[in-house]
């Protein structure tokens, strides 16, 4: 009870403010039909008003709650209005950037490590790289991809999405890498050990929890990218494109109920890489 008070002390909290802002936001549409129709309105009779609209300026969390849940249960998981599939739309396009990131993140960590040359040219531009607004590359990457033949919306995504995902990889695996003193590397040299057998043996292993901590931040960055790269793309398939159809329509509880759907995800990606860093401990005998 001591670990989950606090969380449920800070959600609460939260959850207030929410209500409360919803109903400021709300109330000035509230106050606006009141003085059409030339009558007053009462506190007692503001809350609820401001709390069932249509289409509020801030939709109360029960108000997203219901649509939510109305997205998950209340059709086929095959609909187009199905949150579910939706979601899976966009889980598919996130796992082929988070792979693609991976790969991209791991193989240039390894270069760097291995050939200085490598640090002093591409870590700068990796770096720099980062600094660029994904909302401004993304239609770029559409572009190309449209003029090099690259049919549907599935590549441009992952494209994306790794963009955003390799760079905390390459950062945590060139930081893993290293992580072994001179003394362990000498000591292997010592054994005769060729510099594969010391990557496979000692770098690799060290690496480890490194690589782990920056798959939870890769993958929350993929799923980010994926969302982001069904904007420009005219996807209407996916969790961005149900928020781009709640915006362009004023449907704000579509676009809130993405949203979360969004973040439950995430969370979901996140504790299955916990799962796997787990699984991946035991494997390798360490002890928690």
């Amino acid at each position: 009870m001591r670990r989950v008070g606090p969380i449920f002390a800070v959600l609460a909290a939260l959850l207030a403010l929410w209500y409360l802002a919803a109903i400021w936001m709300n109330a000035t549409w509230v106050y606006d039909q009141a003085q059409r129709s030339g009558v007053e309105v009462t506190l007692a009779e503001l809350i609820p008003a401001a709390m069932a609209q249509d289409r509020p300026l801030l939709p109360p969390p029960h108000q997203v709650a219901a649509k939510l849940w109305e997205g998950v249960t209340a059709q086929a998981i095959t609909s187009k209005r199905s949150l579910i599939y939706h979601g899976f739309i966009t889980f598919r396009g996130t796992m082929a950037g988070f792979a693609l990131g991976i790969l991209l993140g791991v193989g240039l960590a390894m270069a760097i490590v291995r050939f200085r040359v490598v640090d002093k040219s591409v870590m700068p531009w990796a770096i720099i790289s980062q600094t660029i607004p994904i909302v401004a590359i993304a239609p770029m990457i559409l572009v190309v991809a449209n003029q090099l033949g690259i049919q549907g919306r599935e590549v441009p995504k992952a494209i994306i999405a790794s963009y955003l995902s390799f760079f905390p990889v390459l950062v945590s695996m060139v930081k893993g890498l290293r992580a072994p003193d001179q003394m362990q590397l000498d000591l292997l040299k010592t054994w005769g050990a060729s510099e594969g057998e010391t990557f496979r043996k000692l770098r690799l292993p060290a690496s480890m929890p490194y690589f782990f901590a920056s798959l939870k931040v890769a993958v929350a960055a993929a799923l980010v990218g994926t969302i982001v790269g069904e904007l420009p793309t005219g996807a209407v398939e996916g969790l961005g494109a149900r928020m781009l159809l709640g915006s362009q329509y004023g449907e704000p509880l579509i676009t809130w109920a993405a949203l979360f759907a969004s973040a439950i995800l995430a969370g979901a990606l996140i504790l299955a890489v916990g799962l796997v860093e787990r699984l991946a401990a035991v494997k390798m005998g360490v002890r928690a």
